[in-house]
């Protein structure tokens, strides 16, 4: 049983870091955040299988693990309030030409992160050129060009 509730606890904690960890981390990993990813990995196995190594303690975990996202996301499907908070919403980021500071402040966001993501997705050199950017869940910034 105590395997049980450290999946679970260990579960929480790390779905709640990655949600304040900000959506933009998630979709640009450099190398200092994989080298950070490893050593979550070696502290979260050490927390969750404590002194038990027996391979039964790991079945336990992996079918603790699982069934907690699967709840979550059966929960997530008939709550909307817990699903925007666990996913979050997607942000505006610019619309109809105009920058949102405050938006791109909070999801620490740069006119350059954008202006990249203008290049590689449509091939727009300025922000003249684009009408809307948006921050999707995934962590990725979606452009809508502005029409001629």
């Amino acid at each position: 049983m105590d395997s049980v509730v450290r999946g679970v606890a260990v579960y929480a904690v790390l779905l709640l870091v990655t949600r304040l960890s900000g959506r933009r981390t998630l979709a640009q990993v450099t190398p200092f955040d994989f080298v950070l990813l490893l050593i979550i990995a070696e502290t979260t196995q050490q927390a969750l299988l404590g002194d038990d190594f027996s391979i039964m303690n790991a079945f336990i975990l992996i079918v603790t693990l699982f069934s907690v996202d699967i709840s979550l996301a059966y929960v997530k499907g008939r709550s909307h309030k817990l699903s925007l908070w666990l996913d979050g919403a997607p942000t505006v980021l610019i619309s109809r030409g105009k920058i949102d500071g405050e938006a791109m402040r909070r999801a620490r966001i740069s006119v350059e992160d954008v202006l990249e993501a203008a290049r590689q997705q449509q091939g727009l050199k300025t922000l003249d050129q684009i009408d809307f950017a948006v921050l999707e869940v995934s962590g990725g910034i979606s452009i809508i060009p502005r029409s001629e």
